[in-house]
């Protein structure tokens, strides 16, 4: 009988656990699939490829950049559409994915080089990207970047 009631005792405590082990494992999967989707459109604005950062857009996104300006998803797209414009370097790192459902919430540094107007620019920014699965697909809905303060 202690036999059978420790058996029971431990399955009963590992019971929670394998829930958390595969609430763990949604997350990973979430959050790779985010890490791709930040990648994806990543490589799309490095390409000025409109059509792809488009399909990665929510109708409703908003952009807010570096000076506080803001961009719908059809002003993000013009502005990236600018040939006047040419990205050298795009490049994320530090990023974390926090996973709330069908909330991804990315935050993270980023790092922007290039030519504009014939004259070459340099940024380094903190980013935070809102995504949202609607429909089985997800899609970035808000974006926000800035300059940290300099130490």
């Amino acid at each position: 009988m202690k036999i059978s009631l420790a058996r029971f005792t431990i399955a009963f405590l590992a019971l929670p656990l394998s829930h958390l082990a595969i609430a763990q494992g949604k997350a990973d999967a979430g959050s790779s699939t985010i890490i791709a989707l930040e990648t994806k459109w990543n490589d799309a604005y490095k390409r000025a490829d409109i059509a792809t950062m488009g399909s990665l857009l929510a109708e409703d996104f908003v952009i807010t950049v570096e000076d506080g300006s803001t961009f719908s998803k059809p002003g993000y797209l013009a502005h990236n559409g600018d040939t006047t414009v040419r990205v050298e370097t795009s490049e994320m790192t530090d990023l974390k994915v926090r996973m709330h459902g069908s909330v991804a919430i990315v935050t993270g540094a980023y790092h922007e080089k290039g030519m504009s107007k014939g004259k070459p620019y340099e940024s380094r920014d903190r980013l935070t990207d809102i995504w949202i699965k609607t429909n089985g697909a997800w899609q970035v809905v808000a974006a926000h970047y800035s300059i940290p303060v300099s130490e």
